[in-house]
């Protein structure tokens, strides 16, 4: 007998595509709110994270309007999963760098404005994602865990999605 509700399924459906849309605009939305009237700013690092949960709530904002049947959430399971993915790689070297002992920690470096004045793409992101001081820095906790672990939960929550959202073509169930 099957359950009347299964994840898979609602990983798949509109509710689970605006369940996600919501998500990545109230995680943006936050991240604005501490920045703005919270005075952080942004390191490299979080821009990046910021970048990759605008990319997922895109993705998941498209499919809930397109509304994907049959093998369709497949589709979008990749293009979600590939920002996603990148994230969780950002949130999860920040975090590195923010546990690292304190005369390990790099030196802090210049903004990701002028580095894009001053330097090729290729080479904006691999200074990037070496991080810098700043990066390494904790400015802001909530429950113990920095906004980077946070960030890094959120991207693994995603992954996770996506997952479901490609076992939900499946012909059969997981029991």
């Amino acid at each position: 007998m099957r359950n009347a509700f299964s994840i898979t399924r609602f990983a798949a459906s509109r509710a689970g595509y605006a369940l996600l849309a919501l998500g990545c605009a109230s995680l943006l939305g936050f991240g604005y709110y501490l920045q703005f009237q919270q005075g952080l700013e942004p390191c490299p690092l979080c821009i990046f994270q910021r970048i990759a949960f605008f990319a997922v709530g895109i993705v998941a904002l498209i499919a809930l309007l397109h509304g994907p049947r049959g093998t369709t959430p497949r589709v979008y399971a990749v293009l979600l999963a590939l920002p996603a993915l990148a994230g969780l790689g950002v949130a999860a070297r920040q975090t590195w760098l923010q546990h690292l002992p304190a005369d390990q920690v790099p030196e802090c470096g210049p903004g990701l404005s002028f580095m894009l004045d001053m330097y090729a793409p290729f080479e904006v992101l691999t200074r990037v994602l070496r991080g810098t001081g700043d990066c390494a820095k904790v400015d802001w906790t909530f429950l113990g865990f920095s906004i980077a672990e946070w960030a890094l939960l959120c991207f693994s929550l995603i992954v996770v999605f996506t997952v479901l959202q490609w076992l939900a073509t499946r012909r059969r169930e997981w029991l």
